[in-house]
């Protein structure tokens, strides 16, 4: 059953950041048991629009063959390089339930059910935006993070992507799958916004995918979420 990390790290020096983030990509390659990774740049999550990146806070999404896979990745040189430059780090680790899409053209997370888990969920959604819908799909977030930030439930919501402009995402940890059911089809704004992504053509390519929480280690912002 393979194994998905989230690491955030929250540093004060942005210049070693870009550092670490240019340089990342090639040493993760090879890794023991490491399926997917992507270095990630992360924000608010209330425009999808380069004003919500935050700067000081980077991220590590790493999939694994396995929990012992895993563990050694979080000990592992890469992670240990954003550990000593970092004044902060949260990781989730999880278990995919549900997946659906593509990211960069494969589906990096297996997912098994597990029926009758009761326990915390995250959601990860990404998606490549058409350069010729970008500005339709910028005109219909506001109401739609709005309902988000606002959700019964939710512990923790991040903007995630490779890049500010075109390669949206979000994290966003909940107190149960209960919960984000309820935003994802009881919220006006969210359900308008699921009709429209097909007529408005706003994807090249889009991924979601639904996980387990296992465990939440470290803080963001001072808290743990």
């Amino acid at each position: 059953m393979s194994v998905v990390d989230l690491h955030v790290w929250g540093t004060p020096r942005v210049l070693p950041a870009l550092g670490r983030m240019a340089t990342g990509r090639r040493a993760l390659r090879g890794t023991p048991g490491l399926r997917f990774a992507k270095l990630l740049g992360t924000g608010s999550a209330r425009t999808f629009t380069p004003r919500d990146a935050d700067p000081h806070r980077w991220a590590l999404l790493t999939v694994w063959d396995d929990e012992a896979a895993a563990d050694a990745g979080d000990a592992g040189r890469v992670a240990r390089a954003w550990r000593t430059g970092s004044t902060e780090e949260l990781r989730v680790r999880m278990s995919p339930l549900t997946a659906r899409g593509l990211w960069s053209g494969r589906q990096p997370f297996e997912a098994v059910p597990r029926p009758g888990w009761d326990g915390p969920v995250a959601a990860i959604t990404r998606a490549r935006l058409r350069p010729t819908r970008a500005l339709s799909f910028w005109r219909a977030v506001p109401p739609v993070v709005t309902g988000l930030h606002a959700a019964d439930g939710l512990r923790l919501a991040l903007g995630v992507g490779e890049a500010p402009v075109g390669l949206q995402g979000t994290f966003s940890l909940w107190r149960s799958s209960a919960d984000v059911v309820a935003y994802a089809y009881r919220d006006a704004a969210h359900r308008d916004a699921i009709a429209r992504t097909q007529p408005e053509r706003w994807y090249a390519e889009e991924l979601f995918t639904r996980l387990a929480v296992l465990d939440v280690r470290g803080t963001l912002g001072g808290q743990t979420p």
